[in-house]
């Protein structure tokens, strides 16, 4: 491994675990806050998939302990073998048998009775491929090239699933990448043509000129396109400043479509009000700030682009949810990190966390080298 020269006395931040601990315990909570009335009606439980959440904070608990034990100069190794995986299950998802169809898209793959969507596997793995890649000395042009393939390869199965969000996913954490290790020339010329297919993907599919139309003006159809981005609205306007407070919101009645994946942060908004959104989405830019902090610290470029690569897939999604729950862009699917309901997402986000905590850990001074 390269040399590393650090701050002196950088070790590891307690930050980088106590927030995404806060931010999974705060879901889990209001996970069950906002399935509590439909659990009770299904499993005459009101506390079911909360409890499902929190086993799958254990789990996960345990997998992040379980990634940073791995010595950082692994990852480079077996980045490309489990970039490989992932895709070929994602790929898997358009087999009929092993893909299962959700709303017209194959996005999840079930095994065994366990049902996940591969991008949330593929992201974070991808990330670690193409930063160790563009980490490596090379000319721009060549790099450009090397990122584009990289995507390009990624991004294909998400075409045919389809996958508008992961796409556009995919290739944003490409050129968020390439620009931290190679600079913004070849990502800028190549931003025209990202922007126009993006804009070919949104309207080549039915189901997505509907949430176009949905974006653009719900009320002008508020019983079916527009509903959930209403709905959504009105759980936020209901909280007002101080919220309604826990457990008392209304539109977990059966008002909400995905209360409690895509769009948790409604019901935040509505139980816990502006204040409480407010506080939520600074926890995520203090977790974002000591994300930034140690990555100044850093010394070697190859962490120092493993860690961006790592938190952009994290922060991104986080955009995206947040973007399309407030209406600044159309509905996506992507789920709101530590906080939606799902046992694969909230796994491979604290196995991201672990990795993160092992850079911060082992990236000191050492007799000059990373251990």
């Amino acid at each position: 491994m390269q040399e590393v020269r650090p701050r002196d006395g950088l070790k590891t931040d307690p930050l980088l675990f106590l927030i995404p601990l806060i931010l999974s315990v705060i879901g889990v909570v209001m996970i069950t806050s906002a399935t509590s009335y439909s659990s009770l009606e299904r499993y005459g439980s009101p506390w079911v998939l909360g409890l499902k959440q929190l086993k799958w904070l254990s789990v996960s608990l345990a997998a992040m302990v379980m990634v940073y034990s791995v010595p950082l100069h692994m990852w480079r190794k077996i980045a490309p073998v489990l970039w490989l995986l992932a895709l070929a299950a994602t790929w898997a998802t358009l087999f009929p048998g092993i893909g299962r169809s959700v709303g017209g898209a194959r996005r999840w793959l079930s095994i065994g009775g366990f049902s996940f969507q591969p991008i949330e596997a593929l992201a974070p793995v991808f990330s670690i491929y193409l930063a160790f890649i563009m980490s490596e000395k090379s000319s721009e042009g060549r790099a450009f090239l090397r990122c584009l393939t990289v995507a390009a390869f990624s991004a294909l199965p998400l075409f045919f699933q389809p996958n508008a969000g992961g796409v556009l996913l995919i290739f944003t954490l490409a050129m968020g990448i390439y620009v931290i290790n190679h600079g913004w020339r070849y990502p800028i010329l190549a931003g025209g043509i990202m922007v126009a297919a993006f804009l070919w993907l949104t309207i080549a599919e039915e189901y997505r000129r509907r949430r176009w139309v949905a974006f653009l003006d719900p009320w002008s159809d508020p019983l079916d396109k527009g509903f959930q981005i209403i709905q959504g609205l009105i759980a936020f306007a209901n909280g007002g400043f101080w919220g309604v407070g826990l457990g008392r919101g209304l539109q977990k009645l059966q008002y909400l479509p995905a209360m409690h994946t895509d769009y948790i942060l409604a019901i935040v908004g509505e139980e816990a009000g502006l204040i409480g959104t407010m506080s939520l989405i600074l926890v995520y830019a203090l977790f974002s700030w000591r994300s930034y902090s140690l990555w100044t610290a850093l010394g070697d470029p190859s962490m120092k682009s493993l860690l961006w690569g790592l938190v952009l897939s994290m922060l991104l999604p986080l955009f995206i949810n947040l973007a399309g729950v407030l209406k600044m862009a159309p509905l996506s699917g992507m789920p709101l990190p530590f906080l939606s309901y799902g046992g694969s997402s909230l796994l491979f986000m604290w196995m991201r966390v672990g990795i993160m905590l092992k850079i911060s850990s082992q990236c000191k001074r050492a007799g000059g080298r990373l251990l």
